[in-house]
């Protein structure tokens, strides 16, 4: 989830400029005369012996001062400034971890002020390799806490600026510097259960998922109006015969999901739904029986999606309109002609009406679009919802059968079905329009 390319070409030039920043700073001490070299180190070892002296006196009223402090701010169970950790050894690391400590110490109190009083949780991500530095300077800058230094000092402190994990995380202004260490220290971020029904199309995907608060409709409809502009697209073989202005209609893959609240790429969401077509359709793929493209078998699925409410009529639905298609309904029909009713109500489908409006007999010849089958010879340009697996499964392996209509009984979505016209006429006027 976190190691895209992308990602990681953005995190090397992070990291490069932070490095170069570094250099340029030790390229400027170096050059100093070496006099003048040796006076600062001179300068440097007095100041550090000073504070020494200074600090093994200072360290016990240090330690009692903050142990009143934590007491007094009933912070048990969390993880606390803890100056104890400082071993008693005068060594080099020592001493600067003393004085370190004190300096923390005599900020402690800041320690405990929230930044902000928004207690709602937002998206934070640490990129793999990103300096402990960098990571306090973006915690500024996003609100989470209001001194990046002080924070990055508390974690040298605390020994915990070497530990914290490259993830996804949930922070909120209302966490103090050691709350926000301490869940720096373990990636997690909340996630909520989608679920995605078959025959919705790629709008009411959109819809579900910034109700949910996964991603925003319109970050959603553009990736997927505009595939190719996604890093992911060629991870997908069966993507390989999608026409360049094409959508991803079709290929989301109707599930119940995981994602994670306020997704920080909506290629992170597409994703799972593109990775669960592919592991669903099988060492098969988009192969059928009948001589369909991978696109041509996707579109179809989608018409039998949104025909079918019983299950078992898929294949017998997918058969219907293949037999349209091989001619076999020639002398019943008036040619090719898939006459679907949910082709006619794609074009017309909107936010405000709905996305699929009720439609009349008026309809059939009233709507103008490539989309309408029964104007328009052969299959739609494009698939018109997102098809479940039986679907795609039903015009893989359709039934074999010579029927050429099929008329709803108006009983839980079942269907009669019929081989030649006068029988479907009968079956119109005994069950109806």
């Amino acid at each position: 989830m976190f190691g895209t390319t992308r990602q990681r070409r953005h995190m090397r030039a992070r990291n490069r400029q932070y490095t170069e920043r570094a250099r340029k700073a030790s390229r400027w001490g170096n050059s100093l005369h070496p006099a003048t070299q040796t006076w600062r180190w001179m300068l440097r070892a007095a100041v550090l012996g000073s504070l020494a002296a200074l600090l093994l006196w200072s360290r016990g009223v240090a330690l009692a001062h903050l142990d009143r402090q934590v007491a007094d701010a009933d912070l048990q169970g969390r993880m606390l400034l803890d100056i104890h950790q400082a071993a008693l050894a005068l060594t080099p690391d020592n001493i600067e971890h003393w004085i370190l400590s004190l300096s923390l110490e005599l900020q402690a109190d800041r320690l405990l002020i929230p930044p902000g009083g928004d207690p709602r949780p937002r998206p934070f991500e640490i990129g793999l390799g990103e300096p402990a530095l960098y990571i306090a300077y973006r915690l500024e800058n996003e609100g989470f806490v209001t001194d990046a230094e002080l924070f990055n000092l508390y974690l040298r402190v605390q020994f915990l600026d070497r530990y914290l994990e490259a993830g996804n995380y949930m922070l909120s202004e209302t966490m103090t510097i050691p709350e926000l260490a301490e869940a720096l220290n373990a990636p997690s971020y909340e996630e909520e259960l989608v679920t995605l029904l078959e025959g919705m199309r790629m709008e009411e995907f959109a819809e579900v998922l910034e109700a949910n608060y996964i991603v925003s409709a319109r970050e959603f409809l553009d990736a997927v109006r505009d595939p190719r502009s996604m890093e992911i697209f060629d991870d997908y073989d069966f993507l390989a015969d999608l026409p360049t202005d094409a959508t991803l209609e079709g290929y989301l893959f109707p599930d119940t999901y995981r994602f994670p609240v306020n997704a920080d790429r909506v290629e992170t969401v597409v994703a799972k739904f593109l990775d669960n077509f592919d592991r669903r359709l099988g060492e098969r793929g988009l192969t059928a029986e009948p001589a369909l493209t991978p696109r041509e078998i996707v579109t179809l699925a989608s018409i039998v999606e949104r025909e079918a409410a019983v299950a078992e009529e898929r294949p017998l639905i997918a058969s219907v309109y293949l037999n349209r298609l091989s001619g076999l309904c020639r002398d019943e029909v008036r040619g090719p002609y898939l006459e679907s009713d949910p082709t006619v109500q794609y074009p017309l489908g909107n936010a405000a009406d709905g996305w699929w409006p009720s439609i009349t007999l008026d309809d059939y010849d009233r709507v103008q679009s490539p989309y309408n089958t029964f104007q328009n010879q052969g299959l739609p340009p494009a698939p018109i919802a997102n098809p479940g697996l039986s679907s795609l499964d039903a015009v893989r392996s359709p039934a074999n059968s010579v029927y050429c209509f099929f008329h709803t009984t108006g009983v839980d979505g079942a269907h009669v079905f019929a081989a030649t016209y006068a029988e479907h006429q009968q079956n119109t006027l005994r069950y109806g329009r």
